[in-house]
């Protein structure tokens, strides 16, 4: 047996075939050898790879410095790897090179852009030749900062839409995703159908721009609303609109369009060449969000903005591609010399895709192979989506005939059936075939065939056929043979076949099978449904039977020559199956028509129908609808459903019924919306209060199930008392909960009559009942006067004054910071009643200045404020506690002492000491004062704890504790523990 080496030369085969250089061993079997391999030869293959090169994003400013690129193929023997760049082999050992090897992984040190950038493959080879590995590429990803440059201001009136750019830095890959902050961070812009963010350009769209009291900050542009009274209406305008779109099969893809206007419009969106694929609509209506997108979902969309004053539509259309799949690819295979192969390589997608080969063309056909085309094939499939790659080895041997592995082997049959002896000698190229039987040489006959693959049928199988079988086998490379023997057995027969059965769902049912067989021989019995193989023995009990389990039951009873079947059916009765095709096929204001088609009714005929609504607000809990008729019988296939909302999206479903039990539901309907409908009278509304000059009209907005149409609103009309004029105001917003009238000569609690209905696109709705509302107070015009305080400790103080005169004040507000220390903005502030006229200051700092004022609120704001009051705190009670010296039993008392508490120069002197006597775990207890340093207290069976501490001018000092129990005393005073024994 000899080896050598070819090299094959990189051809151009044509535009669509490449050849490319590889390197293979061509092992040569001298002729007339037989095919005796050696355990390395047996066991030996060329390259597979099971790891390969991936696309790679590396951060430019990544600490990691470096990148490692994958590559591993399993092989024997093992591979041998070089890389490329860019199709330029990389040479490793070059001086100051930044390329390292780490088994078959390339790993990048310290990679710079200019020279690390690019296309990388990786070449794996032994003996039996060579793999080019996919195409990794490795780009550098960065992002730069945005421009310092000023934004120009963006003026905008009122009710009109604006648009703030975003001009991202430049960055690498092209994916970013977009957040505005509005002033200062991290206070982001809320997203709702009145404001979007585009995440293809980052630009932020704001359909109407409401009033504000200062100017709107994004990151770097000031939003500047313009005031306008009236507020002018303004029809809607696109200003988002996606393009053109191409996306991939199995991809989720999301389609933008926003528009400006006031009102702020509403977006609609519809496939125009076929139904609406699965999909979600988000951010108001802005985002199409397409899941899964297959073949059929491509066509034409249009999104629509409608509003009061217009509408605007966009189309264009989604093109849906597939990244290429094979359909059928090489594999590796091992042929006889001389012999024809065809290797073949077809895939799918969209463009469709191109097949290159990485050796001598695009379709390989060997008419009479030889040693020269054994080796390391691929195909390539490409489109502008991506790149998939097959790899095969092919090996050419040729061989004398030998059954060393696969001899013919002892054969068992069954009487007067049929049997087939194998003759699978390696050879090559293919031998001829022939056999004996004992000492007879067999010929083909109407019972005793010779296929072409050299096995041996024989049929109608007797007893006389038993005995030795000889198959030979021979080619131009020399000739061998091999013998097995046949042997017959009774054949199996039925004895007991299984039996129809009819039961109910959750019924049982019992099924039997017996067979006949050769007694030498082990039988097994295997049932199966419909094709599905089950139990494997001869009695079969269905337990708690189902819809599921009815059908045709097959027992098998197989013994390892032979086998034989026979079948029943099982009925299975039950509740009936879902209805289906549910859809609407009339609808008003308040009901719609539904239509659908019968479900199985399992055996049972069907009684009745349940048909289900459910809609966006009640939160996708079904419901059981009111139908005309109120009971739908089983024959029927249409229902009114009434008692419905106006301008409401419904989806239906329908259940049936029979006297086993209620079935599935269908699938839901199609959405539909029903008709509009003219709005009734609000039923609550109010007002009042408010700023000075204003009168200020509230109401509770009304639900979104019950618009009851589009272009829903309110008509606010109000009037002084005294007057006969009614004015009237439009309030556009369906979600509007108030109406403000601004007027410089509004007196102060004038009365007026107040009345709201609402409007859609059907006309005005009546007139709520008249109301009574006074307009906004006059904030409080007076200071109060005679104001008074005095510290009470070291953290509190009290404060007083005289109650203004004026009748409007709903409270006063009391306000304190430290004169030096603190600035007034970050003062403190006390909340006070209008009927009282002092508090309790609390949270003070110790022996500080504070100065305090008052002024007093209504709903219209806060009055003047009085004269400053300056108060100093009392100096801190003593940080040290009392040091407890010990304790005498008196009696029936115990006497404790203590040391006299020196104050720091900080600290309040010392007025005296408070004693706490209370039982362990109570919070308690019996408080005694003292000026002097003992004290003598009853003696309690059970635990007691003692508090003692000094008390001043600024407060109680620091605490010390001692326990009283039985006969010792714990003193926890300075976290250490003295026992004192009983005296």
């Amino acid at each position: 047996m000899k080896g050598f080496w070819i090299m094959l030369s990189q051809v151009s085969i044509s535009s669509s075939r490449i050849c490319i250089s590889f390197l293979t061993q061509l092992v040569v079997t001298h002729p007339g050898l037989v095919c005796l391999l050696s355990a390395d030869e047996a066991t030996g293959y060329g390259p597979v790879f099971e790891e390969q090169p991936v696309d790679t994003i590396y951060p430019e400013e990544s600490p990691e410095a470096k990148i490692t690129l994958n590559c591993r193929a399993r092989a024997n023997p093992p591979a041998t790897y070089k890389w490329k760049l860019n199709n330029m082999e990389i040479d490793l050992n070059e001086e100051g090179s930044h390329y390292s090897l780490v088994g078959g992984n390339l790993v990048i040190n310290n990679p710079i852009k200019t020279k690390h950038e690019g296309n990388y493959s990786c070449l794996a080879s032994n003996m039996y030749g060579a793999l080019i590995s996919q195409v990794g590429s490795v780009q550098f990803g960065y992002l730069d900062l945005f421009s310092s440059e000023e934004r120009e201001t963006v003026k905008v009136k009122e009710g009109q839409g604006a648009v703030l750019l975003c001009a991202p830095p430049p960055h690498h890959p092209a994916e970013l995703s977009f957040r505005w902050i509005l002033n200062e961070f991290p206070t982001f812009i809320p997203l709702d159908k009145r404001r979007f963010v585009s995440q293809s350009n980052g630009n932020l769209y704001i359909s109407k721009v409401d009033s504000i009291s200062k100017s709107v900050f994004s990151n770097y542009i000031p939003l500047m609303p313009q005031a306008e009274r009236p507020i002018r209406k303004y029809p809607a305008d696109l200003n988002v609109k996606f393009p053109d779109t191409t996306a991939l099969v199995g991809q989720n893809i999301t389609l933008e369009c926003f528009a400006l206007g006031n009102p702020v419009p509403e977006i609609h969106w519809k496939k125009l060449d076929g139904p609406m694929p699965n999909h979600e609509i988000r951010m108001a209506g802005a985002h199409l969000h397409l899941y899964n997108v297959q073949f059929e979902d491509g066509g034409t969309y249009r999104c629509e903005a409608v509003n009061s004053r217009g509408k605007d539509y966009h189309t264009a259309r989604l093109s849906v591609e597939a990244f290429p799949e094979w359909v059928e690819h090489i594999n590796s295979i091992e042929k006889d010399l001389n012999s024809e192969y065809t290797m073949s390589c077809i895939a799918t997608g969209k463009p469709k895709p191109h097949i290159r080969w990485l050796k001598n063309g695009e379709l390989m056909r060997f008419s009479s192979l030889t040693f020269d085309d054994s080796g390391m094939y691929q195909c390539i499939a490409e489109n502008h989506h991506g790149v998939i790659y097959a790899n095969a080895e092919l090996r050419v041997f040729a061989c004398a005939p030998t059954f060393e592995h696969n001899p013919v082997k002892r054969v068992l049959a069954a009487k007067n059936g049929r049997v087939v002896i194998e003759c699978r000698p390696k050879a090559a190229p293919k031998p001829t075939f022939s056999w004996s039987k004992d000492t007879e040489l067999l010929s083909n006959s109407t019972r005793v065939f010779i296929w072409e693959d050299g096995s041996l049928e024989i049929l109608n199988v007797t007893r006389a056929d038993e005995g030795r079988y000889t198959c030979f086998a021979e080619n131009d490379r020399g000739k061998a043979n091999s013998t097995g023997s046949l042997l017959v057995t009774e054949s199996t027969k039925i004895t007991l076949a299984p039996s129809n059965a009819d039961v109910k769902v959750g019924e049982n049912a019992w099924m039997q099978c017996a067979a006949l067989h050769d007694p030498s021989l082990d039988i097994t019995f295997i049932w199966s449904l419909d094709g599905r193989n089950g139990s494997s023995n001869g009695e079969l009990l269905i337990k708690n039977a189902q819809l599921k389990h009815a059908g045709r039951y097959t027992c098998t009873a197989q013994t390892p020559v032979d086998n034989i079947t026979a079948s029943a059916h099982l009925v299975v009765r039950g509740p009936p199956g879902a209805p289906g095709g549910v859809r609407v096929i009339n609808k008003t204001d308040k009901s719609v028509t539904l239509q659908w088609s019968r479900g199985a009714d399992n055996h049972s005929p069907i009684s009745k129908y349940t048909i289900q609504y459910r809609n966006s607000f009640s939160k996708d809990v079904w419901k059981n609808a009111t139908t005309s008729p109120a009971d739908v019988e089983g024959n029927a296939e249409t229902s009114t459903v009434k008692d419905l909302f106006p301008w409401t999206e419904y989806e239906f479903r329908v259940i049936a019924t029979n006297t086993l039990g209620t079935g599935e539901p269908s699938s839901p309907s199609p959405k539909e919306k029903t008709l509009e409908f003219l709005w009734w009278r609000p039923r609550t509304f109010g007002g009042g209060g408010g700023t000075s000059r204003e009168l200020t009209i509230t109401w509770t907005p009304v639900q979104p199930q019950y618009y009851y149409g589009p272009n829903f609103g309110y008509i606010v009309a109000f009037r002084p008392q005294d007057d006969y004029q009614w004015r009237r105001v439009i309030v556009a917003d369906p979600q509007a909960n108030r109406y403000v009238h601004k007027e410089s000569s509004i007196p102060p609690l004038t009365q007026f009559q107040v009345k709201v209905k609402a409007f859609n696109s059907k006309g005005e709705g009546p007139y709520s009942l008249t109301a009574i509302i006074y307009s906004a107070q006059d904030a409080p015009s007076e200071a109060p006067v005679n104001v008074n305080g005095r510290a009470l400790s070291a953290t509190e103080a009290i404060v007083w004054w005289l109650p203004l005169s004026q009748s409007n004040i709903d409270g006063y507000q009391v306000k304190y910071w430290r004169n030096q220390e603190d600035s007034e903005g970050g003062a403190q502030r006390v909340v006070v009643p209008g009927k009282e006229n002092h508090t309790r200051l609390e949270g003070m700092k110790p022996d500080s200045s504070y100065l305090i004022e008052i002024r007093g609120y209504n709903s219209a704001g806060y009055g003047p404020p009085s004269e400053h009051l300056q108060v100093h705190t009392k100096k801190p009670p003593p940080s040290r506690p009392p040091t407890i010296l010990g304790t005498k039993l008196k009696g029936q008392s115990v006497n404790i002492a203590w040391e006299h508490v020196e104050p720091l120069d900080n600290e309040a002197s010392i007025d005296g000491y408070k004693v706490l006597y209370r039982q362990q775990g109570s919070s308690t207890g019996t408080l005694y004062t003292t000026s002097r340093r003992y004290i003598d207290l009853p003696l309690h069976d059970g635990d007691y704890v003692v508090e003692v501490r000094a008390h001043t001018e600024g407060g109680d000092g620091a605490v010390a504790k001692i326990k009283i129990s039985g006969n010792s005393f714990t003193d926890y005073h300075s976290d250490e523990e003295t026992i004192y024994e009983k005296i």
